[in-house]
């Protein structure tokens, strides 16, 4: 199989709602987890790779590692844009890369997540790409040949 340089990323607009905001008035620094969760499934909605998807082929992909790197602050009733980056790998996991902006576009937080594939049926780690991530790489032009 030959890879490409294609890059898939998907901006989606979230707002800061009061309840998740510290007594600081910003956003609270775990929060911003669920932004990326946020991301991940405006890119699965885009790209037909959802956790539906993926669990109706018999996987679930639970995040094994994730990193966030705090720059500003967001606020409530701020309006934000992630950024979610699918980051190709050979391996049996999904890897993300996420950057946050602030209304007037300066980096608000960044990172990056590592899923891994496990079977629904046992929970065991699946040692080799699901055959249907393969297809999919074909399909979104990560894969040729």
């Amino acid at each position: 199989m030959k890879t490409t340089k294609t890059q898939l990323t998907v901006s989606h607009p979230i707002r800061v709602r009061f309840n998740e905001t510290d007594s600081l008035g910003i956003v609270w620094h775990g929060n911003y987890l669920s932004y990326f969760e946020e991301g991940r499934e405006a890119f699965g909605r885009q790209y037909d790779l959802t956790y539906l998807d993926i669990q109706n082929k018999g996987f679930a992909v639970p995040i094994v590692e994730s990193t966030l790197s705090h720059k500003k602050p967001l606020r409530y009733g701020d309006v934000a844009t992630i950024e979610t980056t699918f980051l190709d790998c050979k391996a049996a996991k999904l890897m993300f890369n996420y950057t946050i902006f602030n209304a007037s576009k300066e980096v608000v937080c960044t990172g990056k997540t590592t899923q891994v594939f496990t079977r629904t049926s046992n929970g065991e780690l699946a040692l080799l790409v699901p055959q249907f991530l393969t297809q999919w790489k074909k399909k979104v032009g990560l894969l040729h040949g």
